[in-house]
């Protein structure tokens, strides 16, 4: 909308980074906890085996005790392992990529609204988009992307001939 109401490009720049930053801030603080959660994990797993030995010690005079006590010991151990390096870990990884994504897209629209308020060339601004994008990540010529599929169609884009066909059919 500021854009649209010809507000001045420099403070509807100043605006949408300081949403961007807020984004981040906020991405930053969900990451953290699972981060933390992932070095806490092995932690209470330890305290788990500390208690598990614990009680096996407290009932050494009883050998049928040992066990049970011996496998709490054990297991928790395990499940502060199991947490940490398959659930803690794997999904502050996937929040740092999903957020690094999101801003990377919302840098993209930024750009690209305050070259089309500046009136720039339309090439000019596709090339200056393309920059954001790593090489392999541009689309040259005729290659689309749907669903995560790249295809290279020989002269007409074949999206295009199918909805010309459905408009006239």
């Amino acid at each position: 909308m500021l854009i649209v109401d010809g507000t001045d490009p420099e403070l509807v720049r100043n605006i949408l980074e300081t949403e961007l930053n807020f984004i981040e801030e906020r991405h930053e603080e969900a990451q953290g906890v699972f981060e933390t959660m992932a070095s806490l994990a092995p932690g209470f797993g330890m305290i788990g085996t500390l208690i598990g030995l614990i009680n096996m010690l407290r009932k050494l005079d009883d050998p049928s005790s040992i066990g049970p006590s011996m496998s709490v010991a054990l297991v928790t151990t395990f499940y502060g392992s199991l947490l940490a390096n398959l659930f803690f870990s794997p999904m502050a990884t996937k929040l740092r990529y999903k957020s690094a994504r999101e801003i990377l897209l919302k840098e993209i629209m930024l750009e690209g609204m305050l070259s089309i308020q500046a009136g720039e060339n339309p090439r000019i601004i596709e090339e200056k988009l393309k920059a954001f994008l790593p090489p392999k990540d541009r689309v040259i010529g005729e290659e689309v992307s749907i669903e995560g599929n790249e295809q290279r169609w020989q002269g007409e884009n074949p999206l295009s001939r199918n909805r010309g066909e459905e408009m006239s059919g």
